[in-house]
């Protein structure tokens, strides 16, 4: 299998894994690119989106895109030398709200990386499987789904790294180049 350089950032909900994907964005990369995933459905949402986009304004071209993931990356590669994508977990859940084919999207996304050699390509994404099983069958089709996702995109991703406590553990690849992560 072709190494692509490609990283997969994983942790729980306010685990530092953002910020730890941000800061090796901009080490990696002089044209970084961050591809926003989520949609700004209510007042809550679009608060948070607003806040991270102001924080990150002057380092990022910040691209949306809460669907059509491959085809963003291949677009964005063209122009960024490193590609940060927030989050898979949001990704997966649009696609199971407009009714795609979310395994059929993953292997899509995996193909498109094995492509993208031009440009680094970091993915954060929420690990949703170390809590208890859920009590209604979509939270579990959820689970699932990103569960495979994270095990196919860890295989062709060179690094994985897994964040507890804004702490970095690496799970694949190189280890001792992580970035501190400095929350504000």
């Amino acid at each position: 299998m072709a190494m692509t350089g490609h990283v997969l950032i994983l942790g729980g909900a306010r685990s530092g894994k953002t910020a730890f994907a941000e800061q090796l964005a901009i080490r990696s990369g002089r044209r970084p690119a961050y591809l926003a995933t989520a949609e700004a459905l209510d007042a809550e949402m679009r608060d948070r989106v607003a806040s991270h986009r102001a924080g990150r304004a002057a380092q990022f071209t910040t691209i949306e895109e809460p669907l059509a993931l491959s085809d963003a990356l291949i677009k964005a590669a063209a122009d960024h030398d490193v590609i940060l994508v927030d989050c898979l977990t949001l990704w997966i859940t649009n696609l199971l709200l407009a009714n795609e084919d979310v395994a059929k999207a993953v292997s899509e996304l995996g193909a498109t990386l094995v492509q993208i050699k031009a440009a680094k390509v970091i993915l954060v994404s929420n690990e949703v499987g170390l809590g208890i099983v859920p009590d209604n069958a979509m939270a579990r089709t959820f689970r699932d789904l990103a569960g495979s996702a994270h095990q196919r995109l860890a295989e062709i991703c060179d690094e994985v790294h897994f964040i507890v406590a804004g702490l970095p553990m690496t799970l694949k690849g190189a280890t001792g180049r992580e970035p501190r992560i400095h929350e504000a």
